[in-house]
């Protein structure tokens, strides 16, 4: 006679803990597969929407970015009083519907407006994905899942360049389209298996004015970034459109501590480690948003390759990021997280100082070996931070931490980008090395002062770790 264990309402039975989790993976490895895809098809992208520069064509990547950052938090505070199942299901519907939109867009102004479009889907979804795990897992599954849901990315940083290759090669709109049979499926998926567990609350909808401010910042950096080379770094434009992202950055801090219902809660950053680490999470996604399109672009540029072989050859540096994050795992929880994630920047710093010294054309003995060095370091890394940031969350904060930490990731990659085409120019055509090594340069400093933020983390209390 078999015996039930019983769970705790709106917990999964363990042994369906694991499909749980990897459907929950799956959809954030949706999310961010087109983020990797679109990097290697941007020469695709332009070709199909001829006189496009290259200022012109990031706001593919910048415009997804900025609109995912600003809906994180909002998305995720109302999926923690609404329900996270209900949000799940419809960030994922409206993801999967927007793709359609993005490769059949006819010009590249419909094509961004899907994109943002398609952000809203995944700022609603990322944050529930993650409070699910945290609310319908068994406590002992939470820690372990947290890590394997951070390093999916990993797994789009691998695949999507390789994928994108291989579909821009016929077209690019084929990219987008591959989110419509993973999409319903995963729907279909997630409405037989997760749980519909209660809200934790129901209460006023989150300020919008703060979500309106949290765009506003990102996007005015971002634009006066990518736009600074035109306009003049010193020009009106560019010093206006930077004080329009510290008003709006203002805006935010006192909408925050003044509104009845902040679009974060001001409690969330009294947590230990909630601060530094989306702090060191910025600072690092920016490094690394920069880092893969400069080296998407050198492969299809300088090096000449078309866009499969150009996907093929990122592979490498994403691979190495779940081996040596499973690696890590069996032996971090000996070991400080600082150090940790310390070590794991250096590594990422070291690898792109390798690459702003190399002084010729050659993939195999200019770009590879750095390219590697920087995944084995973001597999050190990426995991343990990820997991710092949200590991002393209170139940009910966890949809609404989980998205500060994404913002934040989102924000980084916004920053980087921008940063990186303000290095490269705005032409369409980019000339000669030397930009490609200043923007390395750009790279590694900013990693190097995410190892050096990342030393603040405290280490975990164990009364801390097993109320989780």
């Amino acid at each position: 006679m078999s015996t039930r264990v019983a769970v705790p309402s709106g917990e999964v039975a363990p042994e369906a803990a694991t499909r749980t989790t990897a459907l929950l993976c799956v959809a954030a490895f949706m999310t961010m597969l087109d983020l990797f895809i679109v990097n290697v098809a941007f020469e695709s992208i332009g070709q199909t929407y001829s006189g496009s520069s290259l200022a012109g064509l990031s706001w593919v990547l910048t415009a997804y970015i900025v609109v995912y950052a600003a809906c994180l938090i909002p998305a995720g505070s109302l999926s923690d009083r609404y329900g996270r199942k209900r949000g799940f299901l419809v960030g994922l519907g409206v993801f999967t519907v927007a793709s359609v939109g993005c490769a059949v867009a006819p010009t590249l102004g419909l094509l961004i407006a899907a994109r943002v479009a398609q952000a809203v889907g995944a700022a609603v979804l990322t944050p529930a994905s993650l409070g699910l795990i945290l609310s319908v897992l068994p406590a002992e599954r939470r820690s372990g899942a947290v890590k394997i849901w951070a390093t999916s990315s990993s797994f789009a940083g691998a695949l999507g360049p390789v994928i994108g290759g291989m579909l821009a090669q016929s077209s690019w709109r084929w990219a987008f389209l591959l989110n419509l049979p993973i999409g319903l499926v995963a729907l279909a998926v997630a409405v037989r298996l997760i749980p519909a567990a209660a809200p934790s609350a129901r209460t006023r909808v989150p300020d919008p004015v703060g979500a309106i401010a949290i765009a506003v910042s990102i996007g005015a950096l971002s634009l006066a970034l990518v736009k600074a080379d035109d306009w003049g770094w010193g020009s009106a434009r560019t010093l206006l459109t930077v004080a329009l992202a510290l008003a709006a950055l203002g805006l935010l801090t006192y909408r925050v501590r003044t509104h009845p219902a902040p679009v974060m809660s001001p409690r969330l950053f009294r947590t230990p480690n909630f601060a530094i680490s989306n702090i060191t999470i910025l600072i690092f996604t920016s490094a690394f948003g920069a880092v893969f399109l400069s080296v998407s672009l050198w492969l299809e540029t300088t090096a000449d390759y078309g866009p499969l072989r150009a996907g093929l050859s990122m592979l490498p540096g994403p691979l190495v990021v779940p081996l040596f994050a499973f690696l890590t795992q069996r032996w971090a929880a000996s070991v400080p997280p600082r150090f940790i994630v310390s070590v794991g920047f250096a590594i990422f710093g070291l690898g792109s100082l390798l690459l702003a010294t190399q002084g010729g054309a050659h993939y195999a003995t200019d770009i590879l070996p750095g390219w590697i060095i920087i995944g084995v370091g973001i597999g050190i890394a990426m995991p343990t931070v990820m997991g710092t940031a949200t590991a002393e969350l209170a139940p009910a904060d966890t949809a609404t931490g989980s998205a500060v930490v994404n913002t934040a990731r989102q924000a980084g990659y916004a920053v980087g980008i921008a940063g990186l085409v303000a290095i490269l120019g705005g032409q369409s055509v980019i000339h000669g090395d030397e930009n490609f090594r200043d923007g390395w340069i750009f790279v590694t400093a900013l990693v190097l002062v995410s190892a050096v933020t990342a030393l603040g983390i405290r280490q975990q209390s164990s009364r801390q770790t097993e109320t989780r």
